[in-house]
């Protein structure tokens, strides 16, 4: 695929971002060397309207709790929405420090606490910690909803890339478990099937940028052992896989046409219509994976953040 393609909003920065292409054990202490540096790079000013905190939430089955970092607006409503938002690194890497700026405006712009998870990641703990840690999250923010100020009928999840994948599986687990609602689902380019590590899509070239073919397929595996891509996947794992998605909460996913989860987004979006859920899809051209992180003042990062935004404040009359 010509650079060509590439939207002229995206191509400066692409020749400075890095690739994951042949991400390996030995490579992997880099990868997250490389989060840190990006939090670094991406470091701006607090905003003076948001509180943030640090907070501990009990792991479940005696695993150890879970870390997250909690931004409240200072002029929150009383009984306000509330977020539960996971962070991206293909289940590998990643904290939530890399979306404090997103989580900062996130909060200020929508009036919502928003709870960013720091859950375990693989290798060193597989399949299913990071889920079970983040439906910690999701069960400690309803059971202390009135110490926190938050309307339980008004909690969302979101999150991007592996985080987009985890938000569709706690929605899944949500659903499944009965315990709390879940009010919608915001997926950004999210990681959902782990069978497109092993398969081709219709265009080859998708995901030559940044979060490459043979990158997804070490960290499915890190994250599922040598059972990636198989049979036995279970849906919370990998919820591309699910097939029953009637009563999910609606639904925004977005995604970049040039990046590797295009198929596999676009797919479970036809899936969830078809399930009768309500679903909003953008596609953002000539967009490779995180474009929006690397370039947030472009003119369509802007407006993919204005979209998903805007399904929040429509789904929850906010």
């Amino acid at each position: 695929m010509p650079k060509n393609v590439v939207n002229p909003e995206f191509l400066p920065v692409l020749a400075k971002m890095p690739s994951f292409d042949g991400l390996s054990d030995r490579s992997l202490p880099e990868v997250r060397e490389i989060f840190l540096t990006s939090v670094r790079l991406m470091e701006g000013r607090p905003s003076p309207d948001v509180d943030t905190r640090e907070e501990y939430v009990p792991g479940l089955n005696k695993a150890p709790d879970v870390r997250v970092l909690v931004y409240s607006p200072r002029k929150a409503a009383p009984n306000a929405p509330a977020m539960v938002y996971i962070h991206g690194g293909g289940l590998i890497s990643g904290h939530p420090e890399v979306d404090d700026p997103k989580c900062q405006i996130l909060a200020n712009r929508l009036g919502m606490h928003i709870f960013s998870v720091d859950y375990r990641l693989a290798p060193e703990v597989k399949y299913p910690g990071a889920i079970e840690d983040c439906y910690a999250v999701l069960k400690w923010v309803n059971e202390n909803a009135a110490r926190l100020g938050i309307n339980r009928d008004k909690v969302v999840v979101a999150g991007e890339s592996a985080g987009g994948g985890l938000s569709a599986a706690l929605a899944l687990m949500a659903r499944d478990r009965g315990e709390y609602k879940l009010a919608c689902q915001i997926l950004i380019y999210p990681m959902l099937d782990d069978r497109t590590a092993i398969k081709r899509d219709p265009a080859p070239a998708f995901g030559e940028y940044v979060w490459t073919r043979s990158a997804n397929k070490y960290a499915w595996q890190c994250y599922l052992g040598d059972a990636a891509g198989g049979d036995k996947t279970p849906d919370y794992a990998a919820a591309g896989r699910a097939t029953n998605l009637a009563g999910l909460p609606p639904t925004f996913i977005g995604v970049g046409s040039m990046d590797l989860f295009l198929c596999e987004d676009l797919d479970y979006a036809t899936r969830l219509m078809a399930a009768g859920v309500p679903v909003e899809v953008f596609v953002v051209p000539g967009a490779y994976h995180v474009f929006d992180m690397f370039v947030p003042d472009a003119a369509l990062s802007k407006r993919f953040m204005d979209a998903y935004c805007d399904v929040i404040k429509r789904t929850l009359a906010i």
